[in-house]
């Protein structure tokens, strides 16, 4: 067996490696580049022909020098950085060569219980990225949609009136980038305005020119003509900018769809015409089938979990690694729950957040549950968070035995379960 412990970085990386018996018997510095890489792949191999022997230690899960270690067929065994740092002595002295060094002993130590990087497949791969991307996406568009109502309650608040409590229209978007003051706006015909909303597929063009127009007729405060010049290109910059990211989002979502179920999804129904089981995500249909979780949020959860559900044992593994399962913590006479763990797959954890929310009203014995906790005095958090651990357990058990969920035989169970318990 070989250990390698490596303290990365964006230009060079530390490397201790060492051997049992012998404790770190080399350290050197790669460059951060293909050649770098081919060294030091090139060295563990002449000290351990037997790749899978050697076990890598470093603080990160991601990244390129991560995907070359694990093609190199490494076992790559990820550490949170404070267990590094507890290790760097009373000092607490901060240095790439120890850390390097510190994460080889942590190789070497067959004690130490580290959890090997199951690394995710293409298809995890892309809907992971994918679905990161989506949820910051989601972010900005808020972000955004706050910012241009900010400018518009400032300048122009008969826009207001006219997006009739939704910002994020596409033929609302459309008329800001193309009219972004009410100066403008009053100055276009009330056949351009027509014109527009009805190329943009709204349903009602000449209802939607009359709104226009009875808004821009309503008397409001005056706003400085100065500040209103000002602020239309911030508003047509935002208009753009959220119109770019609904047309994103919407691709993304397509693909979502089309890797969780192995085809391009079309009609009313949202099903595959020609579905290709082999290209798609395993146990796709399954997320699928729980209430709560549609493209988007599936997508998220299964990121995260990946295609080898068999490395979570049990469903309390899934459990942590998403943050659901409370912690207890006990010490004499003391005992007490930590309602969060503060090491866990934030991603995940907030997607299984959501999803428990979105399954209130898709589930009645979800609602039921979250009534009962809400009952007995907890948070609305704290109760998504105890459901959100249900659902996982759910979840997990339906992933290992391959069946769709099925709300009648789970309330079944429950029932059953209470019956005995009672």
């Amino acid at each position: 067996m070989l250990g390698v412990g490596l303290d990365w970085a964006e230009d060079y990386h530390d490397v201790a490696l060492g051997v049992p018996g012998k404790g770190v018997i080399e350290q050197f510095r790669i460059d951060h580049g293909p050649a770098g890489v081919q060294r030091l792949v090139a060295r563990c191999l002449a000290l351990e022909p037997d790749p899978a022997e050697v076990r890598v230690v470093l603080e990160t899960r991601h990244g390129l020098l991560v995907e070359a270690l694990v093609d190199a067929g490494f076992t790559v065994l990820p550490v949170n950085p404070d267990l590094v740092a507890r290790r760097r002595g009373p000092a607490k002295k901060k240095d790439d060569a120890e850390d390097a060094r510190i994460c080889c002993l942590l190789a070497l130590d067959q004690y130490a219980e580290l959890r090997r990087l199951v690394p995710h497949g293409a298809l995890g791969a892309e809907l992971r990225a994918i679905a990161r991307d989506d949820e910051r996406a989601a972010r900005d568009e808020r972000r955004l949609s706050n910012r241009l109502r900010a400018d518009l309650l400032a300048v122009f608040p008969a826009a207001i009136d006219i997006a009739d409590g939704d910002l994020g229209s596409a033929v609302f978007l459309r008329l800001l980038e193309r009219w972004p003051s009410a100066t403008e706006l009053a100055a276009a015909g009330y056949d351009d305005i027509e014109a527009l909303a009805r190329a943009n597929r709204h349903g009602w063009p000449d209802r939607f020119a009359d709104r226009v127009a009875a808004a821009l007729a309503e008397p409001r405060l005056a706003v400085r003509p100065e500040l209103a010049r000002a602020k239309a290109g911030s508003i047509r910059l935002a208009a753009a900018q959220l119109l770019l990211l609904r047309a994103q989002r919407r691709v993304w979502q397509h693909r979502m769809g089309e890797i969780l179920l192995g085809g391009a999804r079309y009609g009313r129904a949202k099903q595959p015409k020609d579905p290709q089981p082999e290209n798609a995500f395993p146990g796709g249909e399954i997320y699928l089938s729980m209430p709560g979780l549609g493209d988007r949020l599936a997508a998220r959860v299964a990121g995260e979990i990946g295609e080898h559900v068999e490395q979570f044992a049990t469903p309390n593994a899934l459990q942590c690694y998403a943050g659901r399962a409370p912690v207890t913590r006990r010490s004499g006479r003391s005992e007490y729950i930590v309602a969060r763990r503060l090491a866990y797959n934030r991603y995940l954890g907030n997607a299984v957040q959501q999803w428990a929310f979105c399954s209130l009203r898709q589930s009645a014995w979800a609602r039921q549950f979250y009534d009962a906790k809400i009952a007995t005095g907890k948070s609305h958090n704290a109760a998504l968070r105890a459901l959100g651990n249900r659902w996982l357990e759910i979840l997990w058990h339906c992933l290992r035995l391959g069946v769709l969920y099925d709300e009648a035989t789970h309330t079944a169970n429950r029932q059953r379960h209470h019956a005995l318990a009672a």
